[in-house]
């Protein structure tokens, strides 16, 4: 606590004026509105697709350590303890029989080492689990991308909701104005009831567009809530002054189809899981292989001889043994044809999946593209339609304009910041989504997107 004490008056003084100042701080801090890059951050950690996804990437990790201890020497140990009640019955000299009993116990204690040596189908499936591990880790890489989109999408959504409401509370109070004027000329003699009427009608369409409005803002924060596990008081808004319209980077659809295709998740996925259908085809085969162990076994047992109850016998040994498969009643065949068709199948999930990635690359970077002269073309129709409902009202005031012809003007004019503030976050989505698609959809990219907001 940075509280000098020169004085006892002076001090308390001087700690109120600290706690002060840091309580405003603190509320400073704390009234600053979340933008997209703390979104995206707070989502890595909260996010429960997100946290899935890694729960399942570290499941699939683990086939790889379990298919290699299946090529590791196995050691093995059994013991074992009976009470035996053996019954013997002999003649005697006499001829007849004679019947003995003995209860004795009896042990056993083995070990067994064994070392595969040839073993197709388990080298088969040590492979096939480094397939299956990349396929987990590019479907984890997938979901961090999608968290990305995911995340920008709901925030830009929320931000657009905001807006639609500033500019219904804006049309409001325009109409409101306009009603007024409408009123004192209605009055005053100039003006007629119908510029009354429809002012007034213009106004309760507000009424119902604001509550729609709220009631989106309310259902947008909630989606962005769920994705960051906490409360969202305030988001930052788009800064016009600091939005650019910057084409995606390379200009050529043909080089993010290739970039794609080198760096796309969902890709690499799928080519793992072509490798996963080809070791299971040589898993199958290995069914009409040999395999071959090395096996060592040391035993010791007492009294498991019935015909020499108090024996005892020590045994080490040490060989080869090898199993060579002769006939399985068809059942190898019928698994070679069965992953030969899994086969088949992944390899055409895999051309299905390029040939939409193709498209999907196209689409994005045909929207990006094409939203910069929509943008442009929407941001000189603003200008215009403010100049519209300035001259209109001017025409109005010289008594050569109705109210209704200002009420159109400025509904125009509402129209196209609608229009301009979709086309802005279309253009910001697009090119999130474009770099998803080649796995680029990083915290660097959605932290440069981030700077576009008010801070």
């Amino acid at each position: 606590m940075k509280c000098r004490l020169g004085g006892l008056a002076n001090a308390q003084v001087g700690c109120a004026r600290w706690v002060l100042g840091s309580v405003m701080l603190l509320s400073a801090l704390s009234a600053r509105p979340m933008d997209l890059l703390q979104a995206y951050q707070a989502a890595q950690s909260n996010d429960a697709t997100i946290l899935a996804a890694r729960a399942g990437a570290q499941a699939g990790r683990e086939r790889l350590p379990q298919a290699r201890s299946q090529l590791m020497p196995n050691i093995a140990a059994s013991l074992a303890r009976n009470n035996n009640n053996l019954n013997s019955t002999t003649p005697n000299i006499l001829g007849n029989e004679q019947t003995i009993g003995n209860t004795y116990p009896s042990t056993n204690q083995t070990v067994t080492l064994r070392q595969p040596l040839i073993r197709n189908a388990q080298v088969a499936q040590y492979r096939q689990a480094l397939a299956q591990v990349d396929d987990s880790n590019a479907a984890l890489l997938q979901d961090e991308q999608n968290l990305a989109v995911r995340v920008s999408g709901a925030y830009f959504e929320a931000v657009l909701t905001h807006e639609q409401l500033e500019m219904v509370l804006a049309q409001r109070k325009a109409y409101t104005t306009q009603l007024d004027a409408a009123r004192k000329a209605l009055i005053a003699g100039s003006g007629t009831r119908t510029d009354v009427d429809e002012a007034q009608a213009r106004l309760d369409m507000t009424a119902a567009a604001e509550i729609e409005a709220r009631q989106n803002i309310d259902y947008t924060l909630r989606q962005l809530q769920a994705m960051v596990n906490q409360p969202i008081d305030k988001l930052a808004a788009l800064d016009v002054s600091r939005f650019e319209l910057q084409l995606p980077q390379p200009g050529r659809v043909e080089e993010w189809a290739d970039m794609a295709e080198q760096g796309s998740p969902q890709l690499q996925a799928l080519r793992a899981q072509v490798e996963v259908a080809h070791q299971e085809v040589e898993k199958a085969k290995s069914g009409h292989f040999p395999t071959l162990d090395a096996v060592a076994q040391w035993s010791r047992s007492e009294s498991e001889n019935v015909t020499n109850v108090q024996s005892r016998y020590t045994n080490a040994s040490i060989g080869l043994q090898l199993n060579i498969p002769i006939y399985s009643g068809g059942y190898a065949n019928s698994a070679i044809r069965q992953a030969l068709a899994g086969l088949e199948r992944a390899q055409q999930v895999l051309e299905a999946g390029r040939r939409e990635m193709a498209l999907r690359v196209h689409k994005e970077f045909k929207s990006a593209i094409e939203s910069i002269p929509k943008i442009q073309a929407l941001e000189q129709s603003l200008r215009s339609a403010d100049q519209w409902v300035l001259s209109t009202q001017k025409s109005l005031q010289a008594g050569n304009r109705t109210v209704l012809d200002v009420l159109n003007a400025q509904q125009q004019r509402t129209v196209v910041l609608r229009d301009l503030a979709q086309a802005r976050y279309v253009f910001l989505m697009s090119k999130i989504r474009l770099l998803s698609l080649v796995g680029r959809a990083d915290e660097a990219a959605v932290g440069q997107m981030s700077q576009m907001l008010k801070h």
